[in-house]
């Protein structure tokens, strides 16, 4: 009965491990000195659709991983690789199952981003339905981040219909605007009723996501030095939370 009480008691401590407790083992050691020291890196996990992925960019042009160049780069304490659960296309729900696909439920991040909403308007879909389902996955995110809303920051989506592709497209570019303006104002609402930083993109993309040079080759999804905009906007945010 002993035995058995000790064998429970462990499975509950080992059960109880954090993201950072369940990456591997890269404590540096002595006979190499050339591995790093990982285990006290802050932790970075980027839910979303095309634009957290980057399409059409390389890796390194993603925002995600410009912010962590960023970070590590005028930062003292150091970021591990960023964790990003994101793909072309994807709606909310598509995020969710994604997320579920990766069985992380339960891994603790010091940071978490959210972009997500962009195929729910291309798609048609209602903005009441859009209102349920961010705010859940609003709250998923929240959990992943040690039930720390500070820790969470989301960003407005992107107007598309600026682009060429919009244009080409035949749609009417007045309604995408119009319908992304509601999609956004009701994301807003939710992050201040659970009081998570909103970052708004929107505006800016408008001034200047149709030039050439804020576009990948599709002439739709940004290019990395557009991406360095919101990079930018994040890096601003996350210097006013205490890591």
């Amino acid at each position: 009965m002993k035995l058995t009480l000790i064998s429970l008691a462990l499975l509950s401590i080992f059960s109880c491990s954090s993201t950072k407790s369940m990456q591997p083992d890269n404590t540096p050691d002595p006979m190499n000195p050339e591995i790093p020291d990982t285990s006290n890196q802050l932790t970075y996990l980027a839910l979303g659709d095309s634009y957290t992925i980057g399409e059409g960019v390389s890796e390194s042009g993603r925002y995600p991983n410009q912010l962590l160049a960023r970070l590590n780069a005028e930062n003292p304490k150091s970021w591990a690789e960023a964790k990003i659960i994101a793909q072309t296309g994807w709606t909310v729900d598509e995020l969710d199952r994604g997320i579920n696909a990766q069985s992380i439920e339960g891994e603790i991040y010091d940071l978490v981003t959210l972009s997500i909403g962009v195929n729910n308007q291309y798609r048609g879909l209602a903005v009441e339905d859009y209102q349920k389902d961010f705010e859940q996955m609003l709250l998923r995110a929240i959990q992943f981040a040690g039930i720390n809303s500070n820790h969470v920051v989301v960003l407005s989506i992107p107007d598309w219909g600026i682009t060429p592709f919009a244009d080409q497209s035949g749609r009417d570019q007045n309604q995408i605007a119009a319908e992304i303006d509601a999609y956004n104002q009701a994301k807003k609402e939710i992050c201040e009723k659970h009081e998570v930083k909103y970052i708004d993109i929107t505006a800016q993309y408008r001034s200047v996501g149709a030039r050439p040079e804020m576009l990948a080759a599709d002439g739709l999804h940004p290019s990395a030095e557009l991406y360095k905009l919101w990079t930018e906007k994040l890096y601003e945010h996350i210097q006013t939370l205490n890591f």
